[in-house]
């Protein structure tokens, strides 16, 4: 997968930053440590001087040197073991002067054998789908801010409204409280209004807070940069949408409908469906449209993956916006 320049400047900066934040704590609990126990600082420069000395045996070639090495290995193993005996015996724990790094892979370096490691392809991802997300302009929402006060009544065929919409609450906190790539898929369905960006992205936002690459925003704004990016239309530096949804944790697509029908969007909406489903990837979808709506408004291909793979949510009540906006909220 391809990414913006800047994504690679940007990626390597944080890595490079972690990797001096990690020895930097280091370096700072060393000085505590020979502080408070001034033993422990004879040791370390006691092991710095026997490391120099294997390394003037190796370029020497001594005759010796496995004899040396084994020496010099057991005097080493010696003075850890002394040190964290010291370390114990002051209060701190034993591994205090262990150098620990944010990627225990490649130690924060980005590379193992001149390739990326995980966490630099992670962080390329992260963000990727920080600069979508930065442009979407979705409102802050969280499960805290939904209020059940504003669905009241039944619906034509008898459904409680506060009753059902509960349920989706009490169900929407239960995946982002266990949510992982392995989380199903969402459908939400219902008039508009009724809270399913709310509660899609109070998901996606636990998400984050998780550590999850949480991609959301419109459709529509979505299959307009696919759009740009595929014809050319304008220079997007490398950028690629279409790969960045693709590859999110958690894909949030809003407002499923609101898109032209073309063949192009079309191709689109379903090379990220079926790949996330591929990948075995989460996304929510939420849509103003009916069941049957959607079925009149997309090809079999689109519907099958959607109805065949999605568990479908479904809304009910009035527009709380337009109950707002009468009680002057």
């Amino acid at each position: 997968m391809s990414y913006d320049k800047n994504l690679y400047e940007q990626a390597d900066h944080i890595i490079h930053q972690r990797r001096l934040r990690a020895e930097n704590e280091l370096s700072a609990r060393a000085a505590e440590a020979e502080r408070l126990i001034p033993e422990i600082a004879e040791i370390r420069s006691q092991l710095a001087r026997t490391s120099i000395e294997l390394s003037k045996l190796i370029i020497r070639k001594d005759k010796n040197l496995k004899k040396n090495f084994d020496k010099i290995k057991e005097q080493n193993l010696q003075g850890q073991q002394m040190i964290k005996k010291l370390l114990k015996s002051g209060g701190f724990p034993e591994d205090f002067l262990e150098q620990s790094y944010y990627c225990k892979i490649c130690s924060d370096k980005g590379y193992i054998n001149g390739e990326r490691c995980q966490c630099f392809n992670k962080l390329l991802n992260q963000l990727a789908v920080d600069a979508l997300n930065s442009g979407a302009n979705m409102p802050e929402c969280d499960f805290e801010h939904f209020s059940l006060d504003y669905y009241n009544g039944k619906t034509d065929n008898g459904i409680d409204c506060r009753r059902k919409m509960e349920e989706n609450l009490n169900f929407c906190k239960d995946y982002a409280g266990s949510f992982s790539t392995n989380s199903p898929s969402l459908l939400m369905i219902g008039k508009t209004g009724l809270g399913k960006t709310h509660l899609s992205l109070s998901i996606a936002k636990q998400a984050a807070k998780q550590g999850y690459t949480a991609a959301y925003g419109s459709l529509l704004n979505y299959l307009r940069e696919i759009e740009k990016e595929h014809f050319g239309r304008y220079d997007a530096s490398g950028s690629d949408t279409m790969q960045t949804l693709i590859g999110a944790d958690l894909l949030v697509l809003d407002d499923l409908g609101s898109e032209f029908r073309t063949p192009f969007y079309e191709s689109a909406l379903y090379n990220i469906i079926n790949s996330r489903i591929n990948n075995g990837l989460p996304t929510i979808i939420s849509t103003n449209l009916s069941a049957t709506e959607l079925q009149n408004s997309y090809n079999d291909r689109i519907i099958s993956r959607i109805f065949g793979v999605f568990k479908t949510l479904v809304f009910v009540g009035n527009d709380i916006r337009a109950i707002k906006r009468l009680n002057g909220e």
